[in-house]
């Protein structure tokens, strides 16, 4: 079978049916993708409207909508309580340290003691109890930015220092 068009053209009938069979392979392959992603798509949707008309999904979404509002609000109010918070820690008691001794070599069982207590800013008080047979002798002494205006017996320099660097109530 010969054709006069195909014959004046100078295209052979074979290479014509091979080149339009390789046509049909190709749309047939872009159908089934086509096919897969309108299945995943409608299993999608029949997931997503399954029960549901358009009014009750409306009101689904706002109801969740104003849940979201809720959430919005608490996450602020959790913020300004922290920050609240944060700024009453800040001058609160947080570092500490203790330093046990025997104020009096008569004195056995260290018990007397010198108690640092700082706040963030190393703004505090060092509390020097000083036990013996005839009493218990308490001093205090402020300490401002981590340093006394006053000189500090070697126990309380010691306190103050672990109050300093953290070892907190490491008891000697």
């Amino acid at each position: 079978m010969e054709s006069k068009i195909l014959k004046a053209v100078g295209i052979d009938p074979g290479i014509l049916i091979i080149i339009l069979f390789i046509f049909i392979l190709v749309l047939i392959g872009l159908y089934l993708q086509i096919n897969m992603q309108y299945k995943r798509l409608k299993s999608s949707y029949n997931y997503f409207m399954k029960g549901e008309d358009g009014k009750s999904l409306e009101k689904s979404m706002k109801a969740r909508y104003a849940e979201v509002g809720k959430v919005i609000d608490a996450v602020r109010k959790n913020h300004v309580d922290i920050q609240m918070i944060k700024e009453k820690t800040a001058i609160s008691f947080q570092k500490v340290g203790i330093e046990k001794y025997d104020a009096f070599n008569e004195m056995g069982g260290k018990l007397s003691f010198a108690l640092t207590m700082l706040n963030d800013r190393n703004d505090g008080w060092i509390i020097n109890v000083m036990h013996s047979r005839e009493g218990c002798y308490a001093y205090i002494k402020e300490i401002v930015k981590g340093e006394s205006h006053v000189e500090l017996a070697s126990e309380e320099k010691k306190s103050l220092s672990a109050a300093l660097y953290n070892d907190v109530l490491k008891v000697k």
